[in-house]
């Protein structure tokens, strides 16, 4: 399966039982699923989405939002328990407009699952690890 570096952006060819053992991205040398969110910038966001086969699961949030640093962990506890299954991106909504405005984001904390570059679910509000992972569909 192809997945996206989440630090360089080159396309990466990992074998579907590799994926849960740290695979190294083939550029850049670092870790292609590593067991926590990634920041993700504007330029790098849609690449991201639309050329990587696994899920991406994106938080939009904010610096000064209460609600995102409330559920922060809990986006961090996800990225653990779905580590080689999907990509946990974080785009701070306030850093990289575009893609907040491209997705109409409209409040934070803000989840979008993307599979094959679609969105296909979406989400807004605070939710434990656990609920992320099911209202994922893991």
């Amino acid at each position: 399966m192809h997945v996206v570096c989440p630090h360089c952006g080159s396309i990466n060819r990992v074998p579907p039982e590799r994926a849960q053992h740290s695979p190294q991205c083939g550029s850049c040398h670092q870790e292609l699923l590593p067991p926590k969110p990634v920041e993700i910038q504007d330029a790098l966001f849609d690449r991201l989405i639309e050329k990587s086969e696994l899920p991406v699961l994106v938080d939009f949030w904010a610096e000064w939002c209460g609600p995102c640093r409330m559920m922060a962990p809990q986006f961090e506890h996800a990225a653990r328990l779905l580590q080689g299954r999907a990509v946990l991106a974080k785009v701070d909504s306030d850093a990289n407009p575009k893609a907040s405005l491209r997705h109409r984001i409209r409040s934070i904390p803000t989840l979008l699952l993307f599979q094959h570059g679609q969105e296909v679910r979406r989400q807004s509000g605070v939710m434990p690890a656990q609920q992320i992972v099911a209202w994922a569909g893991f």
